[in-house]
C-alpha cells in the first residue's frame, strides 16, 4: 500500500511539473507579446537595423581617422615648404604697386569783373 502510495504522489507531481510547464509556456508567450508591443509603441529599432547603423558609424570614423592623418601629412609638407620659400627671394616678384595721385579738387572759376 505504501508503494501504491508513493506511485500515486509520483503521478501527481509529474502531473503537476506538466500543468506547471504548460502555464510557463503560456506565461512566456504573453509577456513577449506584452513587451513587444510595449518596444513596438516606444519606436525602438530593431537589432539588425542598429547593427547596420553601427558598422556604418564605424566605417565612418576610420575615413574620418585616415582623412585626419591625411591631412596632418599635407600640413606638415606644407610646414616644410614655406620657410624654404621665404629663404630664396622671389626674382619674379612684383613691384610695390604705386599709388595714384588724388584727382585735384575744382574750384569754381573766379569771375572777371566787368568793367
Amino acid at each position: 500500500m505504501a508503494s501504491r502510495l508513493i506511485d500515486d504522489v509520483t503521478r501527481l507531481a509529474n502531473d503537476a511539473a506538466a500543468a506547471l510547464g504548460g502555464v510557463r509556456g503560456e506565461i512566456e508567450s504573453m509577456v513577449k507579446s506584452r513587451i513587444e508591443r510595449v518596444l513596438a509603441d516606444l519606436d525602438v529599432v530593431p537589432r539588425e537595423e542598429f547593427e547596420a547603423v553601427r558598422q556604418m558609424a564605424a566605417a565612418a570614423r576610420e575615413e574620418q581617422e585616415s582623412l585626419a592623418a591625411r591631412v596632418a601629412a599635407l600640413e606638415a609638407q606644407l610646414a616644410e615648404a614655406k620657410p624654404a620659400a621665404k629663404a630664396k627671394p622671389d626674382a619674379k616678384a612684383k613691384p610695390a604697386a604705386k599709388k595714384k595721385p588724388a584727382p585735384a579738387a575744382e574750384t569754381p572759376a573766379a569771375e572777371e569783373p566787368q568793367g
